[in-house]
Formats: C-alpha cells, sequence, structure tokens
C-alpha cells in the first residue's frame, strides 16, 4: 500500500461512491461516526462520495442515481453480514469488504468458530444457547463447563454489545436473558486471562497482510462500548509492547484466520494472549471495522505511515463484485442453438 497522499489530480477516477453508512443495526451510532469519517476522507482527496444510509433509503436507488461503487461504513446485521453485499451483487456494484459468504460467516461468532476449530485455529471454549431452549439447570452448568468468569455475548453483534462478564452462578441468566434479547443465538465464552490485542489485516488472499498489532489497555479490563468508542480511558499500544517473535506469530495466525474465512479488502481480528502460556486465542473477525476517531485500523495504519485519507482511498480501490457480471457473448459465445 503506497503511503503517500495522493493528489487530486492523481486520485483514481471512482465515478460516483456512495458511503453506506447508518443502518439498522444496534451499531447505528458507530457506523454514522465511520460514515462521516470516510466520507470527508474521500471527498478532501477529489473523490466523487455521498453519503447513503440503507435505513432511510431503497438500495434500488443505487443503481438509479449511476453510482459506481460503494464504500461500506455499516456494521452490524443488515449490513456487514451479506445482507447488503447480495443486494449489491444483484445490482453489479463493486462493494469494498469481503463477500457475501465471508461476510455471513464472520458476523456469526458461532459459525466462525466452527470453521476455525476444524482448521486448527485457535479459539476459546464456548457454549451455544438458543433463545427459549434453555432451562436454570443448563445456566447453572455453564460456569462448570467454562469456568468463571464466564463471557456472554450475542452471537450476531458486534461493538461489544450485549457481552457480559459474568463473575458468578448467580449473574448467568441476567447476562443471558440480556443478549438472547438481541439475538436467538447466545454465545457463552471461556475468559482467557491475559492481554487483549488486535490485528487487522488489508488486501486479499496471498497478497493480505497484517498491519501492526494493537495492544489494548482498558480501566479494569473492561473494554466495552463505551470505553470502545465515548472515552479516552483506554490506551491503544502500537507498537504493540510484545516480543517480536510472539507479534509475528499472531499476525501469521491471524492471516490464515482471515483466508479460511475467503475475506477480502481488509477486516480485523481480536485476540486474547493467555497471561500464562502466552498462547493466542482468536475471539472474533471484523469484515467491516470501525474508521471513527477511536478506531483501530487507521491506528495500525499510521504506525506504517498510511494516514486516513489515504487508508480510504485505498480500501475503495479494493472494491469488488464476487461474481463479475458477464456478457451475454462470453457467457454463451455460441449463440442460440
Amino acid at each position: 500500500m503506497n503511503a503517500v497522499i495522493p493528489s487530486r489530480k492523481e486520485s483514481p477516477d471512482f465515478g460516483k461512491v456512495a458511503v453506506l453508512m447508518g443502518g439498522a443495526s444496534a451499531e447505528r451510532e458507530v457506523s454514522l461516526m465511520s460514515g462521516a469519517g470516510v466520507l470527508a476522507a474521500l471527498r478532501a482527496q477529489g473523490v466523487d462520495a455521498h453519503a447513503f444510509d440503507p435505513a432511510e433509503r431503497d438500495l434500488a436507488e443505487l443503481k438509479r442515481e449511476g453510482f459506481a461503487r460503494c464504500f461500506i461504513a455499516l456494521h452490524g446485521r443488515f449490513g456487514e453480514d451479506g445482507t447488503v453485499q447480495g443486494a449489491l451483487e444483484l445490482l453489479g456494484i463493486p462493494y469494498t469488504g469481503s463477500g457475501v459468504m465471508a461476510s455471513a460467516i464472520a458476523i456469526d461468532k458461532i459459525m466462525t468458530k466452527r470453521v476455525w476449530l476444524h482448521e486448527g485455529i485457535p479459539t476459546p471454549r464456548y457454549a451455544l444457547l438458543r433463545r427459549g431452549e434453555y432451562d436454570r439447570a443448563r445456566l447453572m452448568s455453564l460456569p462448570d463447563e467454562l469456568g468463571l468468569p464466564v463471557i456472554v455475548k450475542p452471537a450476531r453483534e458486534g461493538s461489544s454489545i450485549g457481552v457480559s462478564k459474568v463473575q458468578g452462578y448467580s449473574e448467568v441468566a441476567q447476562a443471558v436473558d440480556a443478549a438472547a434479547v438481541l439475538d436467538a443465538d447466545v454465545l457463552c465464552e471461556q475468559f482467557i486471562a491475559g492481554d487483549e490485542v488486535t490485528c487487522p489485516i488489508l488486501g486479499t488472499g496471498e497478497n493480505a497482510r497484517a498491519l501492526p498489532i494493537i495492544r489494548i489497555v482498558a480501566p479494569e479490563g473492561n473494554y466495552d462500548y463505551e470505553h470502545k468508542y465515548f472515552t479516552d480511558d483506554t490506551q491503544y499500544l502500537v507498537p504493540s509492547g510484545l516480543p517480536a517473535q510472539e507479534e509475528a506469530r499472531i499476525q501469521e495466525l491471524v492471516l490464515k484466520a482471515y483466508r479460511t474465512l475467503g475475506c477480502r479488502g481488509w477486516g480485523r481480528v481480536d485476540v486474547m494472549i493467555d497471561a500464562t502460556t502466552r498462547e493466542p486465542s482468536l475471539l472474533e473477525i471484523n469484515t467491516s471495522p470501525g474508521m471513527t476517531s477511536h478506531s483501530l485500523v487507521p491506528m495500525s495504519a499510521r504506525a506504517v505511515g498510511i494516514d486516513y485519507e489515504t487508508l480510504c482511498v485505498e480500501l475503495l480501490k479494493t472494491a469488488a463484485l464476487d461474481h463479475p457480471r458477464l456478457d451475454a457473448a462470453a457467457v454463451n459465445p455460441g449463440g442460440a442453438e
């Protein structure tokens, strides 16, 4: 990736660009902040960029209004889960980030774990609870099965929405019920005590590369929604301070996890490092990471000389379709018989 900021004259002609932002998920407010930053950056680089909120406008308007590509700054369901990606495939409008299948798998933390475990990628032990299908006996068995504390979260939410750290048996039911309000599937996960880190990835396939790891130090280890976006109490360390060999190993593991799911364009993988064994465990992958002033991908990119505006333009260059349209001659070169 080029770390030099292109001038307006050097900026590629992307045509009319929609920055998809807002949307209907629980992460709408964060998405609006991400989208506003991306929109300003692209316009500063001479791109004909426009805000587009799928919660307020029909996606079919993208085609009618002549948009040539989309920068997806949506987070969570109805934006990061393959639904919008599928609509854009049908419209034939290239978009940033992962395609339909990779997005659909990655948004689901349980499906992601199943794929990773099959490929030998370490992730914390877990149990799946389905709304309305668990009883008190099952809830009380979780601490024995996974140990305490237990992390409880909705299977398909991001930004730490609905996440609880359960310290004792008496807290399990309330945490699970709260997560079940947000998602029919509830993930109960082994807690890994140690360093919390995240690693962004740029690129696709064998050309994908890991950016520097960021080590996250939150007040009392509580990296929740508020500490992610609305306070300055959390420390983000880049360089991470990890031993070089350890960081390189995690980057290699993260790239494997990214490629295994078929992700493209960009992403970010969250990892816990066990304080005793120093073994990493992958928590989840974000296929449409935040781009706010507190966001981690821009922070890591800056560490290797890629400023925010350059990052946005370079990501826009990667906009693509899973299945580019073929003209009739290419599909049936012999014509009708």
